[in-house]
């Protein structure tokens, strides 16, 4: 007998993940390929729609697929489109939902895909059992979703919870989205990239990262850089704990969730990141929530990321089914 499941497909600034995902958020298998964000949308479908039907037709017999959840940036669950994506070079608006539903003939859920982790995070990850609380993805850019009362948060407009774009400081970093001082352009993998290459302009300290060039410098290499006690890399970390632990002082006094949730490429750096956004965050916290609020990493692996989408979809299932 068939297993029923979602195909669910992460689009990332740097890569796409493509999973099939049964009911219970087991990832029955998944593929992963680069986004290429600088080229056209097209090229992107060629790609999602060969590799997709490859991995389908791996599974073909012992699968029956009931939905599709998708999870991009900048993703507008209302209007079923990406509009105005800074880290996708796909122009203003892609009617994305429509396009995959007649690519693959299956109906298709669609949301940010911050909004989407924080479902996966309530269904199958850390969150599980928790009402309040708020999951931040630190990749490319910074990616938030925002969970109330058991329900995404989502706004008049479909954009509700974009954290990476509250201001920092008016004077600052430019943003892709055109904004300055946006808090991703400090707390993401791009972000500490550039605090280390700032670093490493004003101070005359030997590091490991002054051979790595600024494209090809990872999170993974500032982390384990850091790990080894290098003063560059444990200089940005320090500094970018201080501006998240800041900023989601800020966010609690909004919505004095349960925990924060990190995840994402910045979040592997574990306790190098945790240590100094906790204590800023304490700092900077209102009384009241002082002691209160927890920041815990998130129990799913980069490659799980199939998994908010694969709630987004599942969630819409049972919803039509109980309608």
């Amino acid at each position: 007998m068939s297993q029923e499941v979602v195909l669910s497909i992460d689009i990332g600034g740097t890569f796409t993940k493509v999973g099939l995902v049964n009911r219970e958020g087991k990832v029955l298998d998944k593929i992963v390929f680069k986004t290429n964000a600088q080229n056209p949308f097209s090229n992107f479908m060629e790609k999602l729609k060969l590799e997709a039907e490859a991995l389908i037709f791996k599974w073909n017999d012992e699968i029956q697929i009931l939905s599709i959840g998708v999870g991009a940036p900048n993703a507008n669950s209302y209007t079923g489109q990406i509009e105005n994506p800074p880290n996708l070079k796909w122009g203003g608006i892609t009617p994305i939902k429509k396009i995959i539903q007649q690519t693959f003939d299956l109906p298709v859920s669609l949301d940010n895909d911050a909004n989407a982790a924080a479902l996966g995070e309530m269904l199958y990850g850390t969150a599980k059992g928790m009402k309040n609380f708020v999951a931040l993805t630190l990749g490319t850019g910074l990616g938030s979703g925002i969970i109330v009362n058991g329900k995404l948060l989502i706004g008049e407009h479909g954009t509700a919870g974009e954290i990476g774009h509250v201001n920092v400081d008016p004077a600052g970093r430019m943003c892709n989205c055109g904004l300055q001082g946006c808090l991703e352009t400090y707390a993401s993998v791009t972000g500490i990239k550039r605090t280390v290459f700032e670093l490493m302009a004003d101070r005359c300290e030997d590091s490991p990262l002054r051979k790595i060039n600024f494209e090809e410098m990872t999170g993974t290499d500032i982390s384990d850089a850091a790990l080894k006690g290098d003063i560059i890399a444990l200089t940005a970390f320090e500094k970018t704990g201080e501006i998240l632990g800041s900023k989601m002082a800020d966010t609690v006094a909004h919505l004095d969730p349960e925990a924060f949730i990190l995840s994402g490429g910045l979040s592997k750096a574990g306790d190098i990141l945790l240590k100094p956004i906790k204590r800023h965050m304490q700092k900077r916290l209102f009384n009241a929530y002082k002691g209160k609020i927890e920041v815990l990493l998130s129990n799913a692996t980069s490659a799980e990321a199939v998994l908010g989408p694969a709630a987004l979809a599942w969630l819409e299932l049972d919803h039509l089914t109980h309608a």
